[in-house]
């Protein structure tokens, strides 16, 4: 199972992607996370694992994987990145942090001033997703940047849920009206994980979402905001995320 979370900056994305790997992996689960958000720093901290060397650097760095792009464009192909498959356990070492049954991929990340677009790690990211073959017990987690350009670039293509982040804000309530479309058009299961949502505000939520198709309601947890604020590893266990979890193990053996 290949699911995606996204949402607008700030909604919880990359807590929630922690905290739902770890969900999995007390279920005995085997988990990759792939970072896919090119300005996030933090989420390797929230899994408790270091942050591994960027996917692009063993394609050579982001200017050879552009000249394959730009060889294929006039052919109107897709830049072949991959040889062959990979499965977690085959990714190759120094690209991929291991602790337990989590694994912690990133696609690339914004290193310098005047280094150019991301657009090559939408592509990368795009086909590291469809490349990785997965066992029984095996879940994949993206984490997306901020906002709907990844829709663009097709990430969504490998993946077979979506889930879209809601936190209490008019923006986010806009935002998941605009990607529900966005799904649709491509294919995809989208849900809706309300985050932070409590009182007012989760009344709120639940009227600008479709309620049959949010799995989860995620009050505030101190513990969890403070080690987010902090940079620690995350402890402690959230039972409104061990639903998400469940619900992709049920989702995965229908």
């Amino acid at each position: 199972m290949k699911a995606l979370l996204c949402g607008k900056g700030g909604s919880g994305k990359s807590t929630l992607t922690a905290l739902i790997a770890r969900s999995l992996s007390d279920r005995g689960c085997n988990v990759l996370v792939i970072d896919n958000d090119e300005s996030n720093f933090g989420l390797h901290r929230q899994i408790g694992l270091d942050l591994p060397d960027d996917l692009l650097n063993f394609l050579g760095g982001k200017k050879k994987l552009v000249e394959k792009m730009m060889e294929a464009f006039p052919k109107g192909e897709r830049p072949t990145i991959f040889e062959h498959k990979w499965e977690i356990q085959t990714i190759p070492e120094g690209y991929v942090s291991k602790k337990g049954n989590i694994s912690l991929m990133a696609v690339g990340k914004i290193h310098e001033f005047g280094e150019g677009c991301a657009c090559p790690m939408g592509v990368l990211a795009k086909q590291l997703i469809q490349n990785i073959d997965l066992g029984e017990d095996d879940f994949i987690l993206v984490d997306t940047e901020a906002g709907i350009e990844h829709f663009g670039r097709g990430v969504e293509e490998g993946c077979d849920v979506l889930f879209m982040v809601v936190d209490p804000s008019y923006e986010s309530i806009r935002l998941s009206e605009k990607i529900s479309k966005l799904a649709d058009n491509a294919g995809k299961q989208l849900y809706y994980i309300l985050n932070r949502a409590e009182g007012a505000s989760r009344e709120i939520l639940s009227c600008g979402v479709p309620e049959e198709r949010v799995i989860s309601t995620v009050p505030i947890h101190e513990s969890i905001f403070k080690a987010g604020l902090l940079g620690y590893e995350f402890q402690a266990s959230v039972p409104e995320v061990g639903m998400i979890a469940d619900f992709l193990i049920g989702h995965k053996s229908k």
